[in-house]
């Protein structure tokens, strides 16, 4: 009977998966459309400041939200054994936490440049707890899980409070992403035109990447459950 269940997770694993990938490929192409065709492009320098904040959204979705999910759907489409998939997962979760921090430090250079004050906003607070919380969820998580001299036993004990905690960062990683749009959307003053409808239908697909992350989630942890019993 568990070997059954098992196969029906892993039908379902992979096709939640795919599913994720190709929203996640729409999400590129559509935030790559904003970024250079409606908003000038991007730069780290230049006269036009606009670009230089487009580097903000770009990593922190790109970078932050979807290599973040790509970590924990590593455990479903790399193959290989657990170990090589738990370190690539280590290895993404820590792509995205340098993405995050690049990506504030864009828009903090954005806001001096311009003369904008910095975090005051919900999605300014909302995106500065997820990153910091980001940072160490990665932190603890090499240390008790992904070092070598960890005890299995601890391990064991962590493993659900480590996917929690998880759950709950990334799902405030997706609330920031959610805001920031809302908040680019009333600042930038679009109606209905392209750029609206480029913008909105970018945040729904990244609201659908967010539940079926989510779903392979749950699947992986219940795969977890019954490797244990």
């Amino acid at each position: 009977m568990a070997l059954k269940r098992s196969n029906n997770y892993g039908i379902s694993a992979f096709l939640v998966s795919v599913f994720a990938h190709l929203l996640a490929i729409a999400v590129t192409i559509l935030l790559l459309i904003w970024l250079l065709h409606f908003r000038e492009g991007l730069a780290f320098k230049s006269d036009i400041k606009q670009k230089i904040f487009n580097v903000h959204p770009l990593l922190m979705i790109l970078g932050f939200v979807l290599i973040s999910g790509e970590a924990i759907m590593a455990y479903k489409t790399v193959p290989g054994r657990r170990k090589v998939q738990k370190i690539l997962h280590l290895i993404l979760h820590l792509i995205a936490l340098v993405a995050g921090i690049v990506g504030i430090y864009a828009v903090i250079k954005f806001h001096n440049e311009s003369g904008i004050p910095n975090i005051y906003t919900l999605h300014s607070w909302l995106g500065i707890s997820t990153i910091s919380l980001f940072g160490l969820q990665w932190l603890f998580s090499f240390f008790s899980l992904g070092y070598p001299g960890a005890k299995p036993t601890r391990r064991d004990r962590l493993v659900p409070w480590h996917a929690l905690f998880g759950t709950v960062i990334f799902f405030m990683a997706i609330l920031s992403a959610e805001t920031g749009l809302v908040e680019r959307f009333i600042f930038l003053k679009l109606h209905r035109n392209q750029e609206a409808l480029v913008l909105n239908f970018t945040g729904l697909l990244i609201l659908l990447f967010a539940i079926s992350e989510s779903n392979l989630r749950r699947i992986i942890c219940s795969n977890c459950t019954m490797k244990h019993e």
